[in-house]
């Protein structure tokens, strides 16, 4: 069973959060953090993402951008414009895009439960990004940004946040410039807590939605720590990082769509033949897909609808039978020479948040060739991929609405 725990945030003034709280490190380029930073100085992307502090030619990973980061995060405490609690405390944190609504425990959770797979992963990291994470927690002594974990529905646990959602009042509540609402209650009753405690005492697995490189990293950290400190006792905040955690039933899940630069030195006429067979082929789709097993795909100016035919995957495998993987196995790799979606330099990702007329820009611009709209993935899917302890290709699943950085902070 899984550790979820209560822990003494740091975070905003109430007056000072929508200033404060910012997009998450990895959605913004560094270009697009300093236009934000400039009209915000306040805004928490000068901690997540130091480097707007710094001249444009300094490396990103040079020491310089994470002892930033730090001095940044100092100045908001000794200012009192992020104050840390005096008791350890949950926190919901609901967000609304659009029509639709979610709200998540803010909690820290055990290193522990991630090495030994009760929290459970879908995806591949990267170790060049693990020790940048790992830099940025052991600079900052802090867990900045949260990680977006998921679980089965828990009844006992939806009631005590409709009750306390809908009877106590929020500490923050604002809307960002990008729409999206975001609101903050603080879990102060000790029966609360206990009772929230002891309910994920009952949960078997959480899985990792978004932040593998966060979890992962939270964890390192954790095992170094452990090794260098005579006295460990299990209970030290470094053995715990910091998460959101959503239930199944209100992850929204967006496609994570393909664009590449090129045809592989294949006529548009030759491309088209060639994936005939691998695929039923129709003229003038929807740019989106109706539904699983079917991809919108844009090639000079003009829209197709594609089936994978028969034979072409095995239903009964949970990766390969990933819209993704399909795609990956029967076109990209054998058609235009994608061997490794990770690597290769001649495709793109494109989050479904951008929409489909992102798409067809980027081919229109002559800088791509070709572009495919994939169905997004389920959440049941990758829950059996997690369980099944296999990972997801890269670039399978895209969140929103986002979670703001600087809401609530970890302090180790």
């Amino acid at each position: 069973m899984v550790t979820v725990r209560p822990f003494n945030g740091l975070r905003p003034a109430r007056e000072l959060a929508e200033k404060i709280a910012s997009p998450p490190y990895d959605v913004l380029d560094s270009d697009e953090a300093r236009e934000i930073v400039s009209e915000n100085p306040l805004s928490f992307l000068r901690v997540v993402k130091p480097e707007v502090d710094l001249d444009p030619t300094v490396n990103l990973y040079d020491p310089r951008v994470y002892e930033q980061g730090a001095f940044n995060l100092r100045h908001l405490m000794e200012h009192g414009e992020m104050i840390q609690e005096k008791k350890p405390m949950f926190y919901l944190y609901r967000q609304i895009m659009g029509d639709h609504s979610q709200v998540g425990l803010v909690a820290t959770v055990s290193a522990e439960d991630y090495q030994n797979n009760r929290i459970k992963k879908h995806e591949f990291t990267r170790k060049v990004k693990e020790e940048d994470r790992i830099l940025h927690i052991e600079t900052q002594n802090a867990q900045c940004g949260p990680v977006f974990l998921t679980y089965h529905d828990v009844p006992e646990f939806d009631s005590i946040q409709t009750r306390i959602c809908s009877q106590d009042s929020p500490e923050y509540d604002f809307t960002a410039p990008d729409g999206i609402r975001h609101t903050l209650w603080l879990v102060r009753n000790d029966g609360d807590i206990n009772e929230i405690r002891d309910i994920f005492a009952r949960v078997a697995t959480l899985y990792v939605a978004d932040g593998h490189h966060r979890s992962a990293a939270g964890t390192l950290v954790a095992q170094r720590r452990k090794e260098f400190n005579v006295n460990h006792t299990g209970k030290e905040e470094y053995n715990f990082f910091l998460a959101v955690l959503f239930p199944k039933s209100q992850m929204k899940i967006m496609a994570y769509n393909r664009v590449v630069a090129d045809l592989n030195g294949l006529s548009e006429q030759e491309f088209m033949n060639r994936i005939k067979g691998g695929f039923r082929i129709t003229e003038g789709a929807p740019p989106s897909p109706a539904g699983r097993l079917h991809y919108s795909m844009y090639l000079g100016g003009k829209g197709y609808g594609l089936e994978p035919g028969e034979g072409t995957f095995s239903e009964n495998d949970p990766v390969r039978s990933l819209d993704a993987s399909i795609l990956q196995d029967n076109l990209l790799k054998p058609v235009l020479g994608i061997d490794d979606p990770r690597t290769s330099e001649r495709i793109d990702f494109v989050g479904g948040i951008r929409g489909t007329g992102e798409l067809e820009r980027l081919v229109d611009s002559g800088r791509y060739a070709v572009a495919f709209s994939l169905y997004p993935t389920s959440i049941d899917q990758l829950m059996e991929v997690a369980d099944s302890g296999n990972v997801m290709p890269p670039k399978s699943t895209w969140f929103e609405p986002k979670l703001r950085s600087g809401m609530v902070v970890h302090l180790l």
